[in-house]
């Protein structure tokens, strides 16, 4: 098995058959390893600097396998070492040139440091203080989030561990030029997800008998996975139809 310069295994992004790719290929074979990459993501890479497809003379990206494995070292120390994109770069950047690079510590938060937090907020929910560390982001950033209702605190004060999974994504969309107000219809969406769960559940919570009231909280939980696996296929899908 073929390993990167960071130690990890390259699964389903190398081939012996080094034939040009698009970038819809390309999306695939890395799918297996990050199932949220998208295309805009290896689009918005190579605008970095991260990765050079080679370009068709009418200007179609053709990607090898040496990029389609440098695209996955970049998203796997973004999302192991959470390193910015500019360490990565200068990181592959002198391993490319043979030369004796170590892997930079992250200037933010790992996975496991918010797994950390995640499990102190299930525990006891954590301060807006805390938040913002394992965010890294300022007072006015959360403030403005707040008020597009992205993040809400609970109603005892400070936020649960969902709220912390919110931040962090707010955060990473927000590398891609996202702003909260472009966020608001995805917020509008969950809210009506939310009401339709609970139009389905609502006998069921009204039951006098605890164990039904116990099965209506199963229910939405499941209910709430399901919508969200259905909204991402139906996305999904929407995307394949309007880039191919």
């Amino acid at each position: 098995m073929l390993r990167t310069p960071t130690g990890g295994a390259v699964t389903g992004t190398a081939t012996a058959d080094d034939r040009p790719m698009s970038i819809g290929t390309v999306l695939l074979r890395l799918r297996d390893e990050f199932p949220e990459v998208t295309i805009s993501k290896i689009r918005f890479l190579e605008a970095e600097g991260l990765v050079e497809p080679q370009r068709t003379p009418s200007g179609y990206r053709k990607f090898r396998g040496a990029d389609v494995e440098r695209l996955a070292q970049v998203l796997r120390m973004q999302r192991d070492h959470y390193l910015p994109l500019k360490v990565i770069r200068e990181h592959l950047d002198a391993l490319a040139r043979g030369e004796q690079s170590a892997l930079p510590s992250g200037g933010g938060p790992a996975d496991g440091a918010w797994d950390a937090v995640a499990v102190r907020a299930t525990a006891s929910r954590i301060g807006r203080a805390e938040l913002l560390a394992a965010a890294e982001v300022t007072e006015s950033d959360l403030d403005e989030w707040e008020s597009y209702g992205l993040v809400t605190p609970t109603a005892e004060g400070g936020y649960d561990s969902e709220m912390v999974t919110v931040a962090k994504l707010v955060a990473d969309l927000g590398r891609f030029g996202l702003e909260p107000r472009h966020l608001r219809a995805v917020r509008a969406g969950a809210d009506r997800e939310v009401a339709l769960i609970e139009q389905v559940v609502a006998p069921l919570r009204r039951h006098r008998n605890p164990q039904t009231r116990a099965h209506a909280e199963a229910t939405a939980k499941e209910l709430a996975e399901l919508s969200v696996r259905l909204h991402s296929a139906l996305v999904q899908s929407a995307l394949h139809i309007r880039l191919h």
